[in-house]
């Protein structure tokens, strides 16, 4: 499984949303840091659910890191865009 894959899936799971959507930006970053051949190193995700109504801007990030276990320390760059 595609490690945007794997991100899709921990946030449907963990957040139900109405909206999900992850980019995989990996190539826009060639020849900068952290970037991989193959890509799957720079994401962008946006996401609107409930469960993060009445949830201050640093109380979504960190459900989100925490919904992505072990995927975060495994890529370079984690772009979120998050609303209820």
């Amino acid at each position: 499984m595609s490690l945007t894959d794997d991100i899709r899936n921990r946030l449907n799971s963990a957040f139900d949303p109405r909206e999900l959507e992850v980019v995989d930006d990996s190539e826009s970053h060639r020849g900068h840091a952290g970037y991989r051949e193959g890509g799957e190193s720079h994401f962008n995700v946006r996401i609107r659910a409930d469960a993060f109504q009445g949830q201050s801007r640093v109380a979504r990030h960190r459900a989100v890191h925490k919904a992505l276990g072990d995927i975060v320390p495994r890529i370079h760059a984690l772009a979120l865009d998050i609303g209820d």
